[in-house]
């Protein structure tokens, strides 16, 4: 009975490779990539030539016979599009699958791109929070930042470049204009960039100009004795929640939360604007 071996690949830089990592796609029966033309540069790259299947998002079901089979007479390599297979991808499933029937399987270290954009960031990586891709819909988004809003752990999420600008403003309006923020993008490739500033800072940054490439967002974590918000910051806060739909009585009361003002004062600011 063979192992499954859970291989990360580069996120950018083909150099990213590990020699061992090399060494078990080279000596594995089968190789499950996600998307097998994007692999194929990787394979081809080091001139391997293990034979390769595809293992995905909308073909999980269908292939995991196909991959145990494999696993009965040797190892299986699994892979993803670019870093730890795993996070974020269908790979877990196939990891806990493996578990559950009675295959070894094997981890190694390699390129992710949470961590990466984590140490590049700047903030504390002593406790941190992965929230996975952020949600598309908007009332989503709001209820995940509402959630954590308070926490101290610094947070890191995977955000599409096109829906950063939003997303950016969502950070600003429930975390604060001055929670600082780092947007990551094109990690280990030639253009890589680190962004950091306030959500204040980069929303206004990105509110016309979403970057291109894959974009990783890191969010320091709520200080407990932070300051007190400004009028302006109070106003601006407010006026983006009733924009959006909420009422001005759960506006201030959020508000206020992240504020650190009472209720009833953000509330009469609310009333004066109507």
């Amino acid at each position: 009975m063979g192992a499954l071996y859970v291989v990360p690949t580069p996120i950018g830089n083909l150099e990213d490779m590990t020699l061992r990592a090399l060494r078990i796609l080279r000596e594995a029966s089968l190789i499950a990539a996600e998307d097998t033309r994007t692999s194929r540069v990787l394979t081809r790259h080091y001139d391997i030539d293990t034979p390769m299947t595809s293992y995905h998002e909308h073909n999980k079901l269908a292939k995991l016979e196909k991959i145990f089979a494999a696993l009965q007479t040797g190892d299986v390599a699994l892979i993803s599009d670019a870093g730890t297979p795993g996070i974020s991808d269908p790979g877990f499933e196939l990891i806990a699958a493996a578990i559950e029937r009675g295959h070894e399987v094997i981890p190694l270290p390699g390129a992710c791109a949470l961590t990466t954009a984590l140490v590049g960031s700047g903030m504390a990586t002593d406790r941190f929070v992965y929230l996975g891709f952020l949600p598309r819909k908007r009332s989503a988004l709001k209820a995940l930042l509402a959630e954590f809003a308070d926490r101290s752990e610094t947070l890191v999420a995977y955000e599409s470049p096109y829906r950063l600008g939003e997303s950016l403003a969502a950070i600003a309006a429930a975390l604060g204009d001055d929670r600082r923020v780092c947007v990551a993008r094109e990690m280990s490739k030639r253009f890589e960039q680190f962004y950091r500033g306030t959500a204040r800072q980069l929303r206004d940054a990105f509110a016309e100009d979403n970057p291109r490439g894959e974009v990783t967002l890191v969010i320091a974590g709520a200080d407990p004795d932070g300051a007190v918000w400004s009028e302006a910051q109070v106003k601006r806060a407010l006026i983006e929640r009733q924009d959006a739909g909420e009422s001005l009585s759960r506006a201030a009361s959020e508000v206020a939360k992240r504020a650190r003002w009472k209720k009833n004062a953000v509330y009469r600011l609310g009333v004066r604007r109507d």
